[in-house]
């Protein structure tokens, strides 16, 4: 009888101290993982920033019809006049160099899209030059990307 109750004792607190360690694990799980969703926030682009996404994906089907010696028909994108609306990250950078920079390069490549298959290459090399001259002065980090598009 002695040995019974014995045994019963044992078992509790070896079952015990099991559901005591996997609720202590768990709720250290728990709160880690709310821990790092709270930190955690993802990166959303501003208007301007999927804008130019867009316009490098653009410019990248044209180059690829370019480079392939493929007659262009398509027509200058009209949602790349969005550039002097579109919101951007730090709105402080919409200023008189932002302006004039975004007026050249929609008139380089509105010159590229009156005849898209006459003096193609150098047309388009303006219209990735007008990029790069913009971005040189504002938010550089793109430039190694816009440089790829230049045709050689």
């Amino acid at each position: 009888m002695v040995r019974q109750i014995i045994g019963i004792l044992l078992c509790i607190v070896l079952f015990g101290c099991k559901n005591e360690t996997k609720t202590t694990e768990s709720s250290l799980i728990e709160e880690q993982n709310t821990k790092e969703k709270s930190s955690f926030q993802m990166y959303e682009m501003s208007p301007m920033a999927a804008l130019m996404e867009q316009m490098w994906v653009d410019n990248k089907r044209i180059r690829e019809k370019i480079v392939e010696g493929l007659p262009i028909t398509d027509s200058m994108p009209s949602l790349h006049y969005k550039l002097f609306l579109a919101d951007m990250t730090d709105p402080s950078e919409r200023d008189a160099f932002f302006e004039q920079q975004t007026k050249r390069y929609l008139e380089t490549e509105e010159e590229f899209y009156k005849d898209p298959n006459t003096n193609t290459k150098s047309k388009f090399n303006a219209i990735v030059n007008s990029c790069l001259e913009c971005h040189a002065k504002k938010c550089g980090g793109p430039v190694p990307r816009i440089r790829k598009l230049l045709i050689p």
